[in-house]
């Protein structure tokens, strides 16, 4: 087995973005294999890899994210490992640095897969982490982008890039997935997207595999994209055909746009997308590294 971390920094149409945002992918991938290198789980690696890529200002997570119609962060994250099944999510969680380690916190409590709201901020106050105030993590060009949108009404919903996402196979063959996101510019407050869904945003289990997706996340939950694409591998299609079928169908069967990235238990990563632009990078052992847009 050799471990392998890929990540994803979201699917859209912002292709003059997308060079940069696949330098922030490869750090975030790097720092992921990292985990593995020094014998830490596949789990271990994906918290790590969308760690980096939420405290980079450049993408649609943490520290930048988007903006809703409030002017607020609303931010959503889940997290899974694929030997038992075990996942944890949050939903419109208030201004805190790291969701996704919120949402592992979820999943190593066990009590409950996913929380909202004030559910979400009491739970991560409850386990030690600190809120921050909206302007530690509101950019400058998150508030362009939301004036922008405000000023020209609703755009096209693939016109930036959204949501960052990893997946890893250890050397024990372990996978796990995440997903983090601060949903789309200008959402009406309360909205949930497929970030935060288990099935939806992220799945992932060893006897197949793990997918982080990206895209407008109402298309994406009704066709519950992250498991359909792993159901393909338990099938046996290799990563590359599943995730371009899953894809395929996604626009087919609800006009879906975006993206995914899947790996199989034995570390063959696949990449599809159908907007103009999903910055993505690959890390792995005895590899050199592999990133694109």
């Amino acid at each position: 087995m050799t471990p392998v971390v890929a990540v994803h920094g979201g699917a859209g149409g912002r292709i003059f973005d997308a060079p940069e945002a696949a330098g922030v992918c490869e750090r975030a991938s790097a720092a992921g294999l990292n985990i593995l290198r020094g014998g830490g789980s596949a789990l271990g690696a994906v918290q790590r890899a969308i760690e980096v890529m939420e405290d980079d200002p450049l993408l649609n997570a943490g520290t930048g994210a988007a903006l809703n119609e409030d002017g607020r962060l609303e931010l959503d994250a889940s997290i899974m490992e694929g030997s038992d099944l075990g996942a944890g999510g949050v939903a419109a969680l208030s201004p805190f640095r790291n969701p996704i380690a919120i949402a592992r916190a979820v999943l190593e409590d066990g009590a409950h897969v996913l929380y909202a709201g004030a559910g979400a901020d009491s739970f991560a106050r409850e386990m030690g982490f600190e809120p921050v105030r909206l302007t530690e993590m509101r950019t400058r060009r998150s508030i362009q982008r939301l004036l922008a949108r405000q000023r020209d009404g609703a755009s096209e919903p693939d016109d930036d890039l959204d949501t960052v996402g990893a997946v890893a196979v250890d050397r024990f063959g372990r996978t796990a997935a995440g997903t983090s996101t601060g949903g789309t510019v200008g959402q009406r407050p309360g909205r949930i997207g497929d970030s935060p869904l288990i099935g939806s945003g992220t799945y992932a289990d060893d006897e197949a595999g793990a997918c982080s997706t990206t895209g407008l996340g109402e298309a994406i939950i009704r066709e519950c994209l992250a498991f359909r694409a792993v159901a393909l591998l338990r099938l046996g299609v290799p990563a590359t055909e599943a995730s371009s079928a899953t894809i395929s169908r996604f626009k087919s069967r609800v006009g879906g746009r975006g993206g995914l990235i899947l790996v199989n238990g034995a570390g063959e990563v696949g990449i599809a997308k159908n907007t103009d632009a999903m910055p993505y990078a690959v890390s792995q052992l005895g590899h050199e590294l592999i990133s694109g847009f």
